[in-house]
């Protein structure tokens, strides 16, 4: 790819295959860290900043959580990466001793510019307007603070700095997220620079590197595959830790799951692959396929807030509690899982604290719904050792 020759190790780290199954690229593996080991595939939870909504670490561990994240440019806006530092960094500010991932700030560069949402990332959601986002250059992201207004600026050196200074132990290199609606030319010169910018953050990455974070390369090039093949050659070429598949994704689960197949032979075999922001049910069972690793996606807590509770096997993956036919429903949410949220309250109890608008809901149907994404992802892993990865789809998923 380049005349890049820097070699990096990751002392602390390392990713084992241990299984693979015969009739799709799914795999299952062990991704270590100074924090713990994390089995694959797995989800990756958002606490965005610095906490999961509504769910104390303690009720993360409950509901059997591995691994969760934290957003960098949230926190660098507020309480600010230096005090998170001075206070012993992510883990024990927020007394979390499992891994933790942050990302680089670089959605975030592309959410000010070209919209807000998730659904932008799968091509739809294309009326935003540009707010915070100042200009984006070849030195990096200049922006206001949506806290005081102060002008800010994101690069790759300073993403390093801040991701050493927040301590997670997997860490994002800084890139641009393009949006559906932009020109194929817009996508190139910004894949490029995205590549750039990756060269810059192993560098700056290198200067401070002591064995405590695995740094990942990002996979841009939007929904052109020749370009996410060059993206991804870029990746497997550099002395990542891992690799993320980000950026656009497309306007159809079609084009979605055709970027993971135009790189799945590409991205390198010996290293972690995360896909950004994605993680509904149906993601899992379709990526998995693909060599996909881990996943995160803010929906599991999300559509708690709006009474929705993951149930396997049910129509969208979810049932809305909020619903009257539940007013009377004498059933827990699912009386097999071990864990009180999802045992021990009727449905016709949690409809009715959301009625009343009582906190108690989102904390219950939010911690059921991270012990089910958990439950899925230990059973993926049981069935893809097993080779029974499509049985287990139709059992969750009603199509």
């Amino acid at each position: 790819m380049s005349d890049y020759t820097k070699n990096i190790e990751y002392p602390n780290f390392d990713f084992e295959v241990t299984h693979k199954d015969e009739k799709s690229g799914a795999r299952v593996g062990r991704i270590t860290t100074p924090h713990g080991v994390v089995e694959t595939p797995n989800y990756i939870f958002c606490g965005t900043k610095a906490s999961v909504k509504n769910l104390s670490p303690t009720q993360m561990k409950e509901a059997q959580t591995d691994i969760i994240l934290a957003n960098t440019y949230h926190l660098m806006i507020q309480p600010k990466a230096e005090l998170v530092e001075k206070m012993g960094g992510l883990h024990k500010f927020m007394n979390w001793d499992k891994p933790m991932l942050t990302d680089s700030g670089g959605f975030q560069v592309f959410s000010m510019g070209h919209g807000t949402c998730a659904d932008e990332i799968k091509g739809r959601n294309t009326s935003k307007s540009k707010e915070s986002l100042l200009k984006i250059t070849e030195e990096g992201a200049v922006f206001k603070s949506y806290h005081d207004g102060q002008k800010l600026m994101l690069n790759p050196e300073i993403s390093m700095k801040l991701q050493r200074q927040l301590g997670a132990d997997l860490i994002m290199q800084m890139d641009e997220c393009t949006a559906y609606q932009v020109t194929r030319d817009y996508t190139a010169k910004s894949m490029e620079m995205s590549m750039r910018w990756g060269d810059r953050s192993l560098d700056a990455f290198d200067e401070m590197h002591d064995g405590s974070q695995g740094l990942y390369g990002i996979i841009q090039g939007g929904i052109y595959h020749d370009l996410r093949k060059t993206s991804a050659e870029y990746v497997a070429d550099r002395p990542f830790f891992g690799t993320a598949v980000g950026g656009c994704l497309g306007g159809s689960d079609d084009e979605m799951y055709g970027i993971l197949e135009s790189i799945q032979h590409i991205n390198h075999p010996d290293r972690p692959i995360h896909f950004l922001g994605i993680g509904r049910i149906k993601d899992v069972f379709e990526s998995v396929k693909y060599g996909i690793d881990t996943f995160d996606c803010v929906m599991p807590t999300r559509i708690a807030r709006h009474g929705m509770a993951l149930m396997k096997g049910a129509p969208n993956e979810r049932i809305n509690l909020i619903n009257s036919k539940f007013k009377d429903d004498p059933e827990p949410l699912d009386a097999s899982m071990d864990i009180s949220c999802s045992r021990d309250y009727s449905k016709a109890y949690i409809h009715h604290l959301f009625k009343a608008g009582e906190m108690l809901a989102y904390q219950i149907v939010s911690q059921h719904n991270v012990a089910v994404i958990n439950q899925l992802m230990r059973e993926v892993r049981e069935a893809i050792k097993a080779g029974t990865l499509d049985e287990l789809r139709k059992e969750w998923l009603v199509d």
